[in-house]
């Protein structure tokens, strides 16, 4: 049984003495690994989006008992059909330029399980009442934020990891600043913003966001490196 690795994101939140009424996953894949799974098993109303038929049927098994409404749907800036990738744990867009799984993996699209999903958009979905959100769909988070009808105080999605960058980060950071978030924290793969003022940043916190992020800079220096390395010796 896969147990629940994503503590960190539930015990920062806590931490702050923030309770939310109303918490978001999209991309959910196994519900033990879920980055909200605790507010789901203390009863707070949470809505969940996955298309993945296998992990849908797991978080049903779950999370049945729990106020939980889920989506079987891929998000995207249309209604319609997706195409979707499967690569272990990541499911993404096919048509997406970029995703963790085709830069920190060369993963190609020939190698991996395809299969079709129904796709909505998120204002389709979001009754404007979620106040904590964590978003992480391989590359496509934009198309969440840009048709999110809610203003969370806490938003948390993947932006980075290894040599990979979000491929709509400048959208993502504008849409931040001009609805006035903050970037709160930093790990090996998310970013963790926050509504101004809804939640008090400390000058700790932002030391650590200095060091987090300088952690994280390092290490796509490193993984930079060594793949021109491992292309200069298959050349020779």
């Amino acid at each position: 049984m896969i147990q629940n690795c994503n503590n960190t994101f539930y015990n920062k939140v806590e931490q702050k003495g923030f309770r939310p009424a109303h918490v978001a996953e999209v991309g959910v894949w196994h519900p033990q690994t879920s980055n909200i799974y605790k507010f789901i098993i203390e009863g707070v109303k949470t809505t969940l989006v996955e298309p993945d038929p296998a992990s849908i049927e797991l978080i049903k098994n779950e999370f049945k008992d729990k106020k939980v409404t889920l989506y079987e749907v891929a998000i995207c800036d249309f209604n319609g059909k997706v195409d979707l990738c499967k690569r272990e744990s990541s499911t993404f867009i096919s048509s997406l330029s970029s995703s963790p799984a085709l830069v920190n993996d060369n993963c190609k699209i020939s190698e991996t399980e395809t299969f079709t999903a129904n796709a909505k958009l998120f204002n389709e979905i979001d009754d404007g009442s979620i106040d904590l959100i964590s978003i992480d769909t391989e590359g496509s988070e934009w198309f969440v934020i840009k048709n999110m009808v809610s203003r969370p105080a806490i938003i948390s999605l993947e932006t980075h990891g290894g040599i990979y960058t979000n491929p709509y980060m400048m959208e993502i950071q504008h849409w931040m600043d001009k609805n006035k978030y903050v970037l709160w924290y930093v790990d090996n793969s998310d970013s963790v913003y926050v509504l101004d003022g809804s939640i008090p940043i400390t000058v700790l916190d932002k030391i650590n966001l200095v060091k987090s992020k300088t952690f994280v800079f390092l290490k796509y220096l490193k993984k930079r490196l060594s793949k021109k390395i491992r292309r200069f010796l298959r050349k020779k």
